[in-house]
Formats: C-alpha cells, sequence, structure tokens
C-alpha cells in the first residue's frame, strides 16, 4: 500500500515535480493507494482543471485509490463546502473515491475515512459507531490533532494523517519551529499514541512555500500482512 498527502497543486507547486511524483507512485505497482487529503492550494475552484491534470497520472493499483479531504480543499478559510464537492466528484472521474465520514471494506481491510477536522464536514460519530474495530482497519484522517479527541478514542489499528509537511523545515536535533497542530510532538513519522493505536503522519509531497529543510518530500510505502 502507498499513502501520499499534500500535493497542495496550485500557484505555489510546480506541475511538472508534481506529475512527476505522481507517475513515480504509479510505476510501484501497490496494490492499494490513499492519499490523505490537501489536493489543492486555492481561493475558490480554480484549481479543480490542475488537480485533474496532475491526477490523470496515477494508475491505481488493483484495489484501487481512495482518498480524503485536508482543510485547504475547503479553500479560502477551509469553508466552502461546494469547492470541496466539486473536489469530490472530480476525483470521481478520476478513478479516486473520497470518504467522507465513511468506512469502505476493501478485500477484508476496512478503511475508514474521516473529513478534515478543521472543514465543516468533521463527523466522526456518522462512522466510527458502525465500524467493527476487532476487524482489521486503517483510518484516514488529514489533521493528527483529531487522534486526541475522545471521539477517536474507540479507534484501533492505525491512523495515517498529513497535514504538518513535517514542519517544512527543520533544524537538526530540534522540533520544526512552525507546525499547524496544538500537539507539536505531531511531526511527521511513526507514534504510537496507546490504546491499541498507531499514528502516522506523511510529510507530504507539496508545500505552502517553496521551500523545504531537512523534511524531504515523502512517498510511503506499506507492507500489510494478512493475520494467520
Amino acid at each position: 500500500m502507498i499513502q501520499i498527502s499534500d500535493l497542495h497543486v496550485g500557484p505555489i507547486v510546480d506541475a511538472d515535480y508534481m506529475i512527476a511524483a505522481v507517475k513515480l507512485v504509479s510505476t510501484l505497482n501497490a496494490d492499494l493507494t490513499v492519499i490523505t487529503g490537501d489536493f489543492m492550494t486555492c481561493h475558490g475552484p480554480e484549481q479543480l482543471d490542475a488537480v485533474a491534470q496532475v491526477l490523470r497520472h496515477l494508475v491505481p493499483g488493483s484495489l484501487g485509490c481512495f482518498a480524503i479531504l485536508g482543510n485547504h480543499d475547503y479553500a479560502m478559510d477551509w469553508s466552502h463546502p461546494d469547492v470541496a464537492g466539486k473536489l469530490v466528484g472530480r476525483l470521481a472521474d478520476l478513478g479516486i473515491r473520497t470518504l467522507r465520514n465513511e468506512c469502505h471494506t476493501v478485500d477484508g481491510l476496512q478503511l475508514v475515512g474521516l473529513d478534515d477536522l478543521w472543514g465543516p464536514n468533521f463527523q466522526p460519530a456518522a462512522v466510527l459507531p458502525q465500524v467493527n474495530w476487532d476487524g482489521a482497519t486503517l483510518t484516514l484522517c488529514h489533521n493528527p490533532d483529531a487522534v486526541d479527541l475522545p471521539a477517536l478514542s474507540v479507534c484501533r489499528g492505525w491512523v495515517l494523517s498529513g497535514h504538518t509537511h513535517g514542519g517544512q523545515c527543520k533544524p537538526p536535533f530540534l522540533t520544526p519551529p512552525l507546525l499547524p497542530v496544538k500537539n507539536l510532538r505531531y511531526t511527521s513519522g511513526e507514534f504510537d499514541i496507546g490504546e491499541g493505536r498507531w499514528l502516522y503522519i506523511n510529510a507530504g509531497l507539496g508545500y505552502l512555500r517553496r521551500v523545504r529543510f531537512n523534511v524531504r518530500p515523502e512517498i510511503t510505502v506499506f507492507r500489510m500482512l494478512r493475520a494467520s
């Protein structure tokens, strides 16, 4: 399985770079691909065509491609559900299914997709009580701060997030100075968050400023084994 996150297609991220990254993802031949939000940086719907131009180069694996929305997918002030809805439609045209507070089972794996914490449609209560947490489960949640909420205490298994970009710039041996999270522990990589839960934060492919230091763009490859 492959996870990518935070493409931020728009006026800052170079389109050729992002297309090359997506083509690289396709060459890895993963059975399953997940995208954990922030497809675009936009004021309104003006980047929808650009997102489609990038993601038409993505070849989903045999089990498909699933996604969730990030805060930037709701445009300015994370408050435009009409823009997010149009993005979901364009992704569907490309064979990418967006999970919006939904659970979908793929080859025995429950994929739980939560809408963005900062957006207007974050409704974990709409899906989490329906999940069989004794089964194999993977939860997609763009903003890692959400895992600290009481509503997500029922989750078991892995939670995959993005949002932080790993801070984009990280001084050696220090925490990144700018992290868009309350819990400054959540930088990037793997975290044991207790009670049978693990969190993985992807550092993202895109950026909000055209600079990264000591935080490389990331394509995460997971090897998932069926329990015996």
